[in-house]
């Protein structure tokens, strides 16, 4: 936390604690944060963060692991590359190691734009307890969505979500060609951290062939810039 932070006293002290899986108290947490923040109020530190934790870290949905060691924010760091629930964690905690409160948001969510082979895999175009960082910032909650990195969005043509620290960072229905892109269809409500058995139990109910653990890996980016150039060349021309 730095010198100037006070807590806020509407906010519950445990979004502000270190968790199992917001340890905001790791080492490699702690010195991002304090690298990427910077100096300011917490809405100047907290935008810094999160474009941070946005484009430094991959977006990958193989990479889910269903276990304690694998969804912790510090192992994102030490990976490099995280789906949703972890790149929402390690907002979260290097939110907190900073002073700023934070939770998680869980949602369900229609994506419209993955690639066919995740869509394989999952047997489904819904994301089940899609993950989303929450803010406090200005004496209330604004929601931030750090996955979908820079790179990414590009190859996928969707629309990179900005965050100005005052209005909810959340994905848009439409791509940047006008298609559906993503849909919430549920609400999962807002924790101070992740609650681990009921996301594990949703992950092997719902995607029991993406959780195995011999499922066969894969380059995420690579099959979006793959699929996307494909119906880019198939497109039919305007005369």
């Amino acid at each position: 936390m730095t010198a100037s932070a006070r807590p806020d006293p509407a906010v519950d002290p445990a979004y502000l604690a270190a968790t199992p899986f917001i340890d905001s108290d790791h080492a490699d947490v702690r010195a991002l944060a304090r690298e990427a923040a910077g100096e300011g109020d917490d809405k100047t530190r907290a935008i810094r963060l999160y474009y941070a934790v946005r484009d430094r870290f991959l977006y990958d949905p193989y990479s889910v692991q269903v276990s304690v060691e694998g969804m912790r924010a510090s192992g994102v760091i030490a990976r490099g590359y995280g789906f949703c629930v972890n790149k929402a964690l390690l907002l979260a905690a290097v939110a907190r190691a900073e002073g700023i409160p934070a939770r998680l948001g869980l949602a369900d969510v229609r994506n419209h734009l993955a690639t066919e082979r995740l869509r394989a895999q999952m047997g489904t175009d819904v994301f089940f307890y899609h993950g989303f960082t929450e803010l406090w910032l200005g004496g209330r909650w604004v929601k931030a969505t750090p996955a979908f990195n820079l790179s990414l969005c590009e190859k996928f043509r969707v629309l990179p979500l900005d965050f100005d620290g005052e209005t909810d960072s959340v994905f848009h229905p439409f791509d940047a060609d006008n298609r559906r892109h993503m849909e919430y269809v549920a609400d999962r409500g807002s924790f101070a951290d992740l609650p681990f058995a009921e996301w594990r139990d949703a992950m092997l109910t719902h995607y029991p062939d993406l959780m195995r653990e011999d499922r066969p890996g894969g380059d995420f980016a690579a099959e979006a810039a793959a699929e996307n150039n494909n119906k880019t060349q198939t497109a039919p021309r305007s005369a």
